[in-house]
């Protein structure tokens, strides 16, 4: 594949995943906030003040490192205070504020916000807008602005969002109006598609189990005969002497039995059965861990995931199932399904329309992985019978195995070393080179 079509490839991606809205970067001095959530039957959000924004309106005398104890014998005066200076309205009348729990956000070096849940009143059904009031703080600090951010709303294709603005209030802003009608069930299900897209292609762990899998898609492993009289016996994983295996010889060992397919089909038939068994499998848990029939420690999921490219990446080297690899795709797939799942937990779906979402994220998902595939796969063929591709084919394995390995440690044991970030950066170093970020 040329430079050029791989550009044009890359141009394509990002236009479909990415948009580029006027942009938040994260909180701010002399800023407060409204973030909404817009749901299939009620409107609710939060609005975040910092503590010294409220000393300054309130005449309080917050410390930093404020505690719940400390705030909760304000919290009625805090509320009256928003009450009287933030409102919603629609052409169905006034929408009233009711709070529900409070909570407290350290953003470090820019101070702690007090977060005020709240659901609005009487939004049954949804209203086509809101003419929203924000007036906090104006009347003692002139430059003070309100951004409110519309963070959830699936119909609209809006999922965990902190960053793109919907409006901005200063001192002379006054009402605002707040669309609410550029949304439908299928722009919901197209914005699932592109987050599982999206997914596939920042997960790191992820691309890397699919090239475990692939790289062996383009040669055929030798099979040992079997000597006159020797008995058959049966695997045991206790039989394999990983340090052998892995030694200098034991790798240029393992170079020598594969050769390359002579067709296209077969190498393409591999691929397709490989990839099948993994979709059918990260399906079936994902499912079950969304509509919260099983759920496992994230944790735990985590470390498995990254010893499954371990895995398939050592049944390259030597064998640990024979021909059946299907069983590391579907087998490991499952875990696989529980970490997208984790996704959607993050994007704050609530269980509306969780159908849709499912499959919207499985067929993302599906794509992302098909235009993996179809970069990885051209490229293996092309270069399958060349003197590089059995090199490429083992030390790839190896280097697989290590990276896996490091993460299985970190991930189990609950450490950051500093390679994770290193690696971290440079993947995003990467897919901002091709446009992807």
């Amino acid at each position: 594949m040329n430079t050029f079509i791989t550009r044009k490839l890359a141009v394509l991606f990002a236009i479909f995943i990415l948009a580029t809205p006027y942009a938040l970067q994260g909180h701010a001095p002399d800023q407060s906030y409204v973030f909404m959530k817009i749901y299939e039957d009620k409107v609710g959000g939060v609005i975040e003040i910092t503590t010294e924004d409220l000393n300054k309106a309130l005449d309080l005398n917050f410390p930093e490192g404020l505690t719940m104890e400390q705030l909760t014998p304000h919290l009625e005066r805090i509320k009256s205070y928003v009450l009287k200076r933030v409102g919603f309205r629609s052409i169905a009348g006034d929408h009233p504020i009711k709070f529900l729990e409070i909570g407290l956000l350290d953003m470090e070096d820019l101070g702690e916000f007090v977060q005020l849940n709240f659901e609005l009143g009487r939004t049954t059904p949804i209203p086509d807008a809101l003419d929203v009031k924000y007036e906090v703080l104006f009347d003692k600090d002139p430059n003070h602005q309100g951004l409110l951010v519309v963070a959830y709303n699936w119909k609209a294709g809006i999922f965990d969002n902190e960053a793109q603005v919907s409006l901005v209030y200063d001192s002379g802003s006054g009402i605002q109006e707040l669309d609410l009608t550029e949304s439908s069930v299928m722009k919901g299900f197209w914005a699932m598609i592109k987050q599982g897209v999206w997914h596939i292609w920042i997960g790191l762990d992820h691309i890397l189990f699919l090239l475990a899998l692939v790289l062996p898609a383009v040669a055929i492993r030798l099979r040992k005969e079997k000597k006159e009289g020797e008995e058959k016996k049966k695997f045991s994983l206790k039989d394999i002497d990983v340090h052998k295996q892995l030694s200098p010889s034991g790798l240029k060992a393992a170079m020598k039995n594969w050769i390359p397919v002579e067709k296209f089909r077969p190498a393409l038939i591999y691929v397709v059965k490989i990839v099948t068994y993994f979709t059918i499998a990260h399906t079936i848990t994902l499912s079950l861990a969304a509509l919260g029939v099983v759920k496992l420690p994230s944790a735990m999921v985590e470390a498995i995931i990254a010893f499954s490219i371990a895995l398939a990446a050592y049944h390259n080297i030597s064998p640990l199932f024979g021909k059946r690899d299907w069983l590391i795709a579907f087998g490991f797939g499952l875990f696989h399904g529980f970490g997208f799942a984790s996704v959607l937990g993050e994007i704050g779906l609530r269980g509306e329309f969780m159908i849709l979402s499912l499959l919207g994220f499985n067929l993302g998902v599906e794509l992302g992985q098909l235009a993996i595939i179809c970069v990885m796969f051209p490229i293996l063929y092309f270069i399958r019978k060349s003197t590089y591709y059995p090199k490429i084919l083992i030390y790839g394995s190896v280097f697989l195995i290590a990276i896996a390995m490091y993460w299985f440690v970190e991930r189990s044991f609950d450490v950051n070393f500093l390679l994770d970030d290193f690696v971290g950066r440079a993947f995003r170093k990467v897919l901002r080179i091709i446009g992807v970020l």
